[in-house]
């Protein structure tokens, strides 16, 4: 009997290491939770938590793009949320972006929706144009952020370097938020998407104005992820009128660490479960598979094109 109950507890523990060895870990990296990536990035976690069998799914706060990828270079992480410029910067491995060699191992997996340059003010700032910022406080987003290099960007098209500005904060946007209520600041750039939590927010709380990023200027960028955009009247309380602005597509990106067969799976369960994402935010509604491979600045993961192959949208 002895015999019998060791060699049952010996198939029990067998049985449970292989289960263990057969569990997958899938790290979603996203963002501040005040922005965009973190409420995706949430829904994607859940929906493979659900649909990919053996998986753990997890979303982890970051400081968004430029963080991300790098993670992701380090095996921290199995997906991660990016803007396509910072993906552009990352496989390039250009320094001054915050990435010190070229990130090699990074792959695409999907396109999603697109970030808006967001340039808010308070209404009593005397803020109207990008050229009234001159000699104002203002919040960037994090240090190499994403968003942060959006600025440098955008202020650099617009003639405008950080010198110019009488205080530069580098923070995360439900802090921005918070400075500006509290009349520290006068105004953010947030690059997010459209209705973004914490612009609501403030919107709500003190009178705003929302800064046009006039096409002229988003065309001496020179860089083809940005975009001529519109921030459609009535976004935000108090912003009556359509504002033009620069929009960057943003990224589903992985590594080639990422097995076949996960990365697959990761790019099928997200486009069979769609309505999960599209109720976690709505800039998720624009999320169309017809548009997932559109202007990848990185190699597809050879999972997630053999996902693309068999719905025909990769030949």
């Amino acid at each position: 009997m002895k015999l019998k109950h060791l060699l049952a507890s010996a198939l029990i523990v067998a049985g449970a290491s292989h289960a263990l060895a057969q569990q997958q870990f899938v790290n979603v990296l996203t963002g501040g939770q005040s922005g965009v990536y973190y409420p995706m990035g949430v829904a994607l976690s859940q929906i493979y938590a659900k649909a990919i069998p053996n998986v753990r799914s997890t979303a982890q706060v970051t400081k968004a793009s430029a963080e991300n990828l790098n993670l992701l270079q380090a095996g921290r992480g199995e997906l991660a949320l990016a803007l396509a410029d910072s993906v552009s910067d990352a496989w390039q491995g250009k320094e001054e972006a915050g990435f010190k060699t070229k990130l090699d191992k990074l792959r695409g997996l999907s396109g999603t929706y697109s970030n808006y340059i967001q340039i808010v003010a308070g209404a009593d700032s005397g803020i109207k144009t990008l050229a009234d910022l001159k000699g104002k406080r203002i919040s960037v987003g994090a240090a190499k952020s994403g968003t942060e290099l959006n600025a440098r960007a955008i202020f650099k098209a617009a003639g405008i370097n950080y010198a110019d500005l009488a205080k530069v904060e580098y923070l995360a946007f439900g802090e921005s938020v918070e400075l500006m209520k509290n009349r520290q600041l006068d105004a953010t750039l947030q690059s997010a998407g459209l209705g973004v939590a914490s612009i609501r927010d403030l919107a709500t709380a003190v009178k705003i104005i929302v800064i046009p990023v006039p096409a002229d200027v988003v065309a001496k960028v020179g860089d083809a992820a940005y975009q001529t955009a519109v921030i459609p009247a009535n976004t935000y309380t108090g912003q009556t009128t359509d504002i033009a602005t620069a929009a960057i597509p943003n990224f589903l990106v992985t590594h080639s660490g990422v097995s076949d067969e996960l990365a697959y799976q990761m790019t099928k369960s997200m486009y069979e479960n769609l309505n999960s994402l599209y109720a976690a935010h709505n800039s998720a509604k624009v999320i169309k598979r017809e548009n997932a491979i559109k202007g990848m600045p990185i190699p597809l993961h050879p999972g997630a094109e053999r996902y693309y192959k068999e719905v025909g949208l990769v030949k």
